[in-house]
């Protein structure tokens, strides 16, 4: 009796020692990308390293990061690459961040110049540990880059600033080109998936931009796949219309590791082809919407798209993008995640 017991224990023992295997899920075949590396990729990664840069695309492990720094595009992260949040969905470090570099505004305005890019998108984790939420560090970058590359054009992808009116309207005097925040997901799964996030906070935060820069174009994202209704997610859409949003990018939430939130379900090309034509009939002046598509991808197209139908006053575009290539496997989702001259706001608007 005491042998057998002296054998279950050992039995034990051995079974918690064996290492544990992670059964990764397979995913659809429209869901494979080409592995990057071609000599603009190679060229850009080292440029973002000699130059101590963040990108959302290598922090987010974006699928597309193979295609667009190959074509010199990229998303820079700045404020570094610890977030204060840790979002459901999101593959960005979360912690408590240590420091405030005052000389990045600088380095990503050099490397905009010297990668003589036309448009760039700027974006940050959530500094929620800062005063003012990073806003005059936001304000600071978007400066640095009119003056070293007059000619290019700045999208911010910004966070929400914990609703503070005052932080949003110090990004918006900085004059960026197009005002880009991501509402993510549903109301519903705020909860679930945004840590720290609140959805009328998100609504909030376009009214505020409309009232204090309406020629300012304001542009969101969702993704798609965390357990959201099609119901919910036309409500979602018609509320992001209601507060001024143009642009829309619809793309699959990807599972960035067991630790994130499940997959709920894949969307076929083809519902994605339909939702971008439901964006239109809402009332969406541009609708970047595929399995791959991210808020930054394809940006400069977005917003050329969005500026002619303003011009010619043309019933509003919708696009789907669907990309087949090599099948190598792709990973994670982006966060959540860079004017004219325009009024200054109501000293006491404040967001909610």
């Amino acid at each position: 009796m005491l042998r057998a017991a002296w054998h279950n224990e050992r039995v034990l023992r051995t079974r918690i020692d064996l290492p544990v295997v992670e059964v990764r899920e397979r995913k659809p075949p429209w869901l494979k990308v080409r592995a990057p590396g071609g000599p603009n990729y190679l060229r850009l990664k080292r440029l973002m390293r000699e130059a101590n840069l963040h990108s959302v695309c290598e922090e987010a492990h974006c699928p597309n990061i193979g295609e667009c720094w190959e074509d010199a595009t990229a998303t820079f992260m700045i404020l570094g690459d610890v977030c204060t949040r840790n979002c459901g969905y999101c593959a960005i470090a979360h912690g408590r961040p240590t420091w405030e570099d005052r000389e990045e505004p600088e380095r990503v305005a050099r490397a905009v110049r010297d990668l003589e890019l036309e448009y760039v998108v700027i974006t940050s984790v959530n500094r929620d540990d800062l005063a003012d939420g990073g806003a005059a560090h936001w304000a600071a970058t978007v400066r640095a880059v009119r003056r070293h590359a007059p000619r290019c054009r700045v999208e911010v992808l910004i966070p929400d600033f914990q609703g503070d009116a005052a932080a949003l309207t110090t990004v918006i005097d900085a004059a960026p080109d197009i005002l880009n925040h991501n509402t993510e997901t549903v109301p519903r799964l705020y909860r679930v998936a945004r840590h720290g996030g609140r959805y009328e906070r998100t609504l909030e935060l376009f009214r505020h931009a409309r009232a204090t820069a309406p020629a300012m174009p304001r542009k969101s994202g969702i993704i798609l796949g965390l357990g959201e209704e099609r119901d919910e997610l036309l409500a979602t859409m018609r509320d992001l219309i209601g507060v001024g949003v143009s642009i829309l990018t619809l793309g699959q939430y990807l599972r960035p590791s067991a630790q994130h939130l499940p997959v709920s379900r894949y969307y076929r090309p083809e519902e994605f082809a339909e939702l971008a034509e439901a964006g239109r009939a809402l009332g969406f002046t541009h609708v970047e919407a595929g399995p791959l598509v991210r808020s930054s991808y394809h940006a400069k197209k977005q917003a050329d798209s969005a500026t002619s139908t303003a011009v010619r006053g043309s019933e509003p575009h919708a696009s789907t993008v669907v990309r087949r290539s090599e099948p190598t496997d792709v990973r994670g989702a982006e966060p959540r995640a860079s004017i004219s001259a325009h009024p200054r706001p109501d000293p006491t608007s404040e967001l909610r």
